[in-house]
């Protein structure tokens, strides 16, 4: 083989290879993920709008709260929330990439009931999940605890005035521990899936701590007796969570 045979066919391959990579370069930057993470979203690249996993098992709140009612309530209601939410989010035209589920609650007045249910629904639920851990429950500590004994004057009196809440929510709803604007804690009831973060609520303030009081979260267990449940619902408390919560929404203010 001569040597300009074997430089032409050098070029060739060459030229070949270059051309391959240019014609490449356009697809690879529009599918570059951290291109698109970066220049769109303005939260956690987690997708607050999707479920998330637990982070214990069914069994692992038993005996206070039992299995089947978990894997019942975190597969069907919560999911069933969190897909509902993506279908209206998606016939409402809301940007989930650029629009925080945190602001979607703020402003839920400007949207459809099927979005604030849903909304709503989905976003007190993967709070409930983390506001629980495996028993024994430990105790509110340092700045969390002053607030407590300041604003109810014993853990003892906050549980009584949150359980009263709990107990007295008529129908279906949920129980809550807020921050309100002035940074004191107060305890407060929405009905169905609202919460304290709306700004249709009769209450406003920052949830930390909140029970769903559905029956579906405690039927098939306790039956018709909300009190035992709610009772049994201390035993389980992530104070570790709630006091995280606290330092959070006490620091950005």
């Amino acid at each position: 083989m001569s040597k300009s045979t074997q430089n032409r066919r050098q070029f060739i391959s060459t030229s070949g290879k270059a051309g391959m990579a240019l014609a490449a370069m356009p697809l690879m930057a529009k599918i570059n993920p951290i291109t698109s993470i970066h220049s769109k979203t303005k939260f956690s690249v987690v997708n607050e709008y999707a479920q998330q996993p637990l982070n214990y098992s069914y069994t692992a709140l038993e005996p206070f709260i039992d299995a089947m009612t978990m894997e019942i309530h975190y597969t069907k209601h919560a999911a069933t929330y969190a897909k509902n939410l993506a279908d209206a989010a998606l016939a409402e035209k809301l940007d989930t990439q650029t629009y925080s589920l945190t602001d979607l609650i703020k402003n839920i007045s400007h949207y459809s009931p099927k979005m604030r249910n849903n909304a709503g629904g989905h976003f007190n639920h993967e709070m409930f999940w983390q506001m629980m851990k495996p028993a024994p429950a430990s105790i509110p500590t340092g700045e969390l605890n002053e607030a407590i004994n300041k604003s109810f004057g014993s853990l003892d009196n906050f549980k009584t005035v949150f359980s009263d809440a709990a107990k007295t929510r008529f129908g279906s709803g949920w129980a809550w521990l807020i921050i309100k604007a002035d940074n004191t804690l107060a305890v407060c009831s929405t009905p169905n899936q609202d919460n304290p973060l709306m700004d249709i609520a009769e209450t406003k303030g920052t949830p930390i701590l909140g029970l769903d009081v559905w029956e579906h979260a405690y039927y098939l267990k306790y039956q018709n007796k909300r009190p035992d449940y709610i009772n049994a619902f201390w035993n389980l408390v992530n104070w570790e969570f709630v006091q995280k919560k606290y330092a959070e929404v006490i620091t950005k203010k």
